[in-house]
Parts: C-alpha cells; structure tokens; sequence
C-alpha cells in the first residue's frame, strides 16, 4: 500500500504499516469503523481523498483481507466495502492512536470520545501485563525477540 517495503525490518509494526501505514488508509479504516460507511460515495464524500487514492485503498484492503467487497446494485454495478473481522480488529488500535492525538496533537478537549455501545461507558485502550495488570509507565515496556524472529536475524549475544 505504501509503495516501499520494508522487507528488511522484521518487525510486525512495519507489517502493519505496509497494510495500512498510509494517512488515507488509517482514515478509511476509521471511517468504516467508527462511522458505518460502507460505500465507495461515503468514503469520497466524507474525506475528500482523489478517487484514484481511495480505489487504490479499497483495493489494497480487499487483497489483503481488511474489507470484502460486495455488490449492491447490478444497473449500474455497485459495490460496499464491508470489514472484515481483521479489519473490524482495527479499533483498539485506532483508539489508542486516537487517545494518543487527544493528549498530544490536540489543543482543548477530545474531538470524539469513544463509549461502549451496551452501556455508555468510555472506552480507552490500555496496556495491561499478563501478571501485574495495568502498565502506566511506558519506560516500563522493553521489546524482546519472540518465536517469530528468523534465527538469521537473532543478534549473537542475546
């Protein structure tokens, strides 16, 4: 989607961002996420984005199994871009970038705030530990290779 790779980053964040690393994907995702839309008009109206950009982003998310495409309408032929569950597993990522911009890239209060549909209650994306709970020192998180890493690519002293 970003038109380079980084091939040679072993790495799942820049796996990630070969999918949708891109500000118009994030804001497609965010948009189909958040605020239902579904259809080509919807994402062209709401964002602004050339067409060229948002057929290539559709595009890309339905070869990569973000979105499915589905035909709506035979004359003339239409089609919705609907998520997936992969792509639906977007939104806890998306509202800690969110929750991210509203602390530094935000001036004033939140532009939106995100609440669990069953109750009302706010939502926000925390990061918890396996055995002690909730990390709220960022310092606190190290990064350790795991069972994914290319043997190739292990340094020779860890």
């Amino acid at each position: 989607m970003l038109g380079k790779t980084y091939e040679s980053q072993v790495c799942s964040i820049a796996r990630a961002l070969e999918l949708i690393g891109e500000r118009w994907s994030l804001l497609i995702v965010r948009d189909a996420v958040f605020g239902g839309a579904t259809r080509y008009s919807d994402f062209q109206r709401n964002l602004g984005v050339a067409t060229n950009i948002l057929k290539a982003r559709l595009d890309g998310f339905v070869e990569a199994g973000i979105m499915r495409r589905h035909r709506y309408s035979e004359q003339p032929v239409l089609h919705e871009y609907l998520l997936t569950d992969k792509g639906r597993a977007l939104a806890p990522a998306l509202v800690a970038l969110s929750e991210w911009g509203d602390r530094w890239a935000t001036d004033g209060e939140p532009p939106i705030l995100y609440t669990h549909s069953v109750c009302g209650s706010g939502i926000t994306q925390q990061t918890t530990c396996a055995h002690c709970g909730l990390v709220n020192d960022p310092t606190e998180i190290q990064a350790v290779i795991g069972p994914g890493m290319p043997p190739e690519r292990i340094p020779r002293n860890a």
